[in-house]
């Protein structure tokens, strides 16, 4: 049923839900969700809660993910999905905007736009991938003071602390500031662009009793492994970022070439999603259900529907 309905909307905190899932055990798949359809899309594929990642966001806009964004736009995609949704997002929080008053700002905008979760970084300005090269870490201390901020400003979100520090402090260097980053604030750890399965097991086994995060980016440092494999690992949650957006890139991209050689789309009709099937996806008539001047939509049978 449409949002518009107060009978409808989860009336527990989307941190609050969030926290459930992860606390109830198993691994939590958590797939990237680039807008509201594509949120609406995971929903019904079962999912029960969802990833916004900011690289996604920023190719969505057309621009790097170097940390240009600010929150206010960030808050536009999370107000989308989680409306569209229902579920609970956990939110790419970068940096966190700032030092420590900026990052209580974003932990607060992002609550109040529906996020369910956050995860901050230990990079520093401008930020990268953290699948790239060469990576400027911040210092530990003061990422933990980042940490600390966000605690004291949230209600009910998440929070999650990432370290990029594995590909230039090694695992050693990571675990520490992991263990400094929980003493802040953090309830789980995110260990970036750990590339074998013995260091996410070993970082895994050097970190007992903490939820942790991996992450199954395509194209990245870590190989492909299933959520049952991270699971077996010692992982809590897994995120596949941007997913979405690239099977959808790449489609739009087939669309445009097809339509500049062939003059039209009719010869990529049977890789679109039908008209019934994007009215059915959004509600449509639940909509039109709630207000009785909007005459039901039929579907137009001039055109093959599947």
């Amino acid at each position: 049923m449409p949002y518009l309905v107060a009978s409808d909307l989860p009336e527990q905190p989307a941190g609050e839900r969030f926290r459930m899932l992860v606390e109830r055990g198993g691994i939590l798949p958590l797939p990237g969700a680039h807008n509201g359809m594509a949120g609406l899309q995971a929903k019904a594929a079962g999912f029960e809660a969802l990833y916004l990642s900011g690289a996604a966001m920023t190719a969505s806009m057309g621009l790097p993910d170097l940390g240009i964004i600010t929150v206010d736009e960030v808050a536009f995609f999370i107000r989308q999905i989680s409306r569209a949704s229902g579920l609970p997002l956990l939110v790419d929080g970068d940096t966190g905007y700032g030092e420590a008053l900026n990052v209580m700002h974003m932990v607060r905008s992002f609550e109040d736009a529906g996020a369910g979760a956050v995860h901050i970084e230990d990079q520093l300005l401008p930020k990268k991938c953290g699948h790239l090269n060469d990576k400027k870490l911040a210092d530990a201390h003061d990422m933990a003071a980042k940490v600390a901020a966000a605690a004291r400003a949230r209600r009910h979100l998440y929070l999650i602390a990432r370290t990029d520090a594995a590909a230039s402090e090694g695992l050693d260097g990571a675990v520490a500031r992991a263990r400094l980053y929980i003493e802040a604030g953090a309830d789980a750890i995110f260990p970036e662009a750990l590339n074998t399965a013995e260091m996410f097991r070993t970082f895994a086994a050097r970190m007992p009793g903490v939820p942790l995060l991996a992450n199954m980016t395509e194209f990245g440092r870590t190989p492909f492994f299933t959520a049952s494999e991270f699971q077996e690992m010692g992982y809590r949650m897994v995120i596949w970022p941007v997913s979405s957006l690239r099977v959808a890139n790449k489609a739009q991209e087939r669309l445009y070439t097809a339509i500049a050689r062939d003059g039209g789309a009719h010869r990529m009709v049977e890789a679109m999603q039908t008209r019934a099937e994007l009215y059915a996806t959004i509600g449509l008539h639940d909509y039109e259900a709630l207000d009785q001047s909007i005459v039901q939509t039929i579907i137009p049978e001039g055109m093959p529907q599947r």
